[in-house]
């Protein structure tokens, strides 16, 4: 299913793990780390693609305040994303870190 906006397509946040063979030797491919570090790096995309965006039709290079505010609501959904999956990754530490063995 595709959605336009003025011919520009409106494509969802996924994650795409980077290929192994641009992953340090000693690390493996899929870690949790890795998982993060790829949607924290996709989010400052976002980000830094709605300020580019936003300083563009600052200056008067774009016309187009739909596609500028769809970048920005990209930039702060993904971030809102970010946010909550930080808050249950510390909620899940102290979960842990309170248990009794």
């Amino acid at each position: 299913m595709s959605n336009s906006i003025s011919g520009n397509s409106v494509q969802p946040l996924i994650y795409e793990p980077r290929p192994s063979s641009t992953i340090d030797a000693g690390q493996k491919s899929g870690t949790f780390e890795d998982v993060l570090r790829t949607a924290i790096d996709q989010v400052e995309e976002l980000q830094a693609n709605s300020n580019q965006q936003v300083n563009s039709l600052l200056q008067g290079e774009r016309g187009d305040v739909q596609n500028v505010m769809i970048a920005i609501e990209k930039a702060d959904v993904a971030f809102q994303l970010m946010m909550q999956v930080r808050n249950k990754i510390v909620n899940a530490y102290q979960q842990v870190s309170q248990m009794q063995f």
